[in-house]
């Protein structure tokens, strides 16, 4: 039983387990982040669209603007708001065209943020991925020694009486699952307590076939050489 607790204990804490534990911890982080990169990535997507958008107008209009004026059709106070038009057009244009490659350079240095934190998540999900398989490993070879700890148990309890089984079974759940401990001198190695003189002499004086008992925490006592009488 107490290499069972060992072992369910080592399952519990195994190092690989606190290794995926924080590798996961990290992905998550960068994982967000990614998430949140992506979404300015297409706000300023849409914001470069609208930059395009709005200097793509502004040049038809100057177009027009320009074709009216080529065509001679125009009379001399149409030509002179025609002209005047084209230069504040001409200037709404430098105006929108400096704009569109502000954000343009904005959403070229967020794509290479987002590629190197993607390039990270992918490092982290491979990391992962390794611990994962590491643990999975290391808690086969656990469970593998476990069935065998159960297996041993199990034939051992065979040839025991019932009612000691039973006892020990008792104990176990209401000790913290240490039901027998040594006696060395007059203390008892479960609760660490001395016993008094007539306990230790009691048990010393009992067959050695008896089950005795620690008379501070009920623990089955294991007798030895060094007990004390």
């Amino acid at each position: 039983d107490t290499r069972a607790a060992q072992l369910a204990h080592r399952r519990t804490n195994h190092p690989a387990r606190q290794a995926l534990t924080e590798v996961s911890a990290r992905l998550a982080d960068v994982e967000n982040a990614v998430v949140t990169s992506q979404t300015a990535r297409n706000d300023l997507r849409r914001e470069l669209a609208k930059a395009e958008q709005d200097v793509a107008q502004v040049r038809d209009r100057a177009a027009r603007d320009q074709a009216r004026l080529d065509s001679g059709t125009a009379s001399v106070k149409d030509v002179q708001a025609l002209t005047a038009e084209l230069e504040s057009l001409a200037r709404r244009q430098g105006d929108l065209e400096d704009v569109e490659l502000e954000v343009m350079e904005r959403l070229e240095a967020h794509e290479t943020a987002l590629a190197g934190l993607t390039s990270a998540r992918d490092e982290l999900l491979a990391e992962q991925q390794r611990a994962q398989a590491e643990l999975d490993a290391a808690l086969a070879e656990i469970d593998r020694e476990a069935s065998t700890v159960t297996s041993d148990r199990a034939a051992r309890a065979d040839g025991l009486d019932a009612g000691l089984v039973t006892l020990y079974e008792r104990l176990r759940a209401q000790l913290g699952g240490l039901a027998v401990a040594p006696l060395r001198g007059r203390r008892c190695e479960g609760c660490r307590l001395e016993l008094n003189a007539g306990d230790v002499q009691r048990i010393s004086a009992a067959p050695p076939e008896q089950v005795v008992r620690c008379e501070e925490c009920g623990r089955i006592l294991v007798r030895g050489a060094d007990a004390a009488s």
